[in-house]
């Protein structure tokens, strides 16, 4: 009761971040990233799908604020609710392993947990605006569009914070802390000039992107990847920056292609190369085994019993 109460409130608070930057496109307020959804995946996959109740309330809540003045629609409070269940669902039959360290579980999280489970509710929400007369039917698929992409976002820039930060132990390998303050300097520095300064700068986001997934794999790139969305989206929603004087259509498309190319530049390329440090590792550890093998040969005695490595267990909940 307790962890649903808490993940209510903290769906309620995504919430409340995710309207400080609203758009409000023929009826209805899309958030180019909506944070209740990554929170929502995040729980269920931490702690399981009896926190739903959870959802449901901090879905109603959020519904209730943006609809003071009107009765609560039910089907908005299913739609919120039953996306994250379906992204929890999907995730859970394709075998996903919270910790993220495979390709396999960012790429279900990505195409399963975002692009497919979030159709559930941008379909309802989007249909219900239809079905009340708030939208005109030939308007459907431009709010059901954005109302997506914004679900999807919130899937692939929140949910993998809150899935991978508590699990780090030793959070930025401090023998490389120096590295890690100066790539934190460069950010800061580097993102609000591209967002918010006039012109085509933001692909000189995606080189602190790269770095950051090379040295401190998902927990930096992931990190970096979310402070420049939220820039990019702030500048997008006070047409600032490179989203000045463009019609709504392009700032959308423009916004939507930065904040997907850069979760799933984080997400995926960080994923290849921790595949790649524990193959590293697998292979140092066998050729210890082998090289003690053969001195206990080479010194005529029996040769050690080489226990099986084990894979690192992982919480799949």
């Amino acid at each position: 009761m307790l962890q649903a109460l808490a993940v209510a409130a903290c769906y309620y608070a995504g919430g409340r971040l995710g309207l400080l930057y609203e758009l409000r496109m023929n009826g209805s307020v899309v958030s180019p990233i909506w944070p209740p959804t990554g929170i929502a995946v995040a729980s269920l996959l931490l702690l399981g799908p009896r926190v739903w109740p959870g959802i449901a309330l901090g879905a109603l809540l959020v519904v209730a604020h943006l609809t003071s003045l009107q009765p609560v629609s039910p089907g908005t409070v299913f739609g919120n609710t039953a996306a994250p269940l379906c992204a929890y669902l999907l995730l859970r039959a394709a075998g996903f392993r919270t910790d993220l360290a495979r390709l396999r579980d960012c790429l279900s999280l990505v195409f399963l947990g975002g692009f497919a489970a979030m159709l559930v509710s941008s379909t309802i929400g989007a249909g219900l605006l239809v079905l009340s007369g708030d939208v005109p039917a030939g308007r459907f698929w431009s709010v059901w569009l954005p109302w997506w992409v914004g679900d999807a976002m919130g899937v692939l820039l929140i949910a993998p914070v809150l899935l991978v930060l508590p699990r780090v132990r030793s959070p930025v390998h401090w023998f490389r802390w120096k590295e890690g303050v100066a790539l934190a300097v460069v950010t800061a520095a580097l993102v609000p000039f591209a967002t918010y300064t006039p012109g085509s700068l933001l692909f000189s986001v995606y080189p602190l992107l790269i770095w950051a997934a090379l040295r401190f794999e998902l927990p930096g790139s992931i990190l970096c990847a979310l402070f420049a969305s939220v820039l990019a989206t702030g500048a997008a929603t006070g047409r600032r920056g490179p989203f000045d004087d463009l019609p709504d259509t392009e700032i959308m498309i423009n916004l939507h292609a930065f904040n997907a190319a850069a979760a799933l530049t984080a997400l995926l390329l960080s994923a290849v190369i921790t595949e790649q440090h524990h193959t590293r590792r697998s292979v140092e550890q066998a050729c210890r085994e082998l090289v003690q093998v053969l001195e206990h040969l080479t010194a005529g005695e029996p040769a050690p019993r080489v226990r099986p490595q084990r894979e690192e267990s992982r919480d799949e909940s």
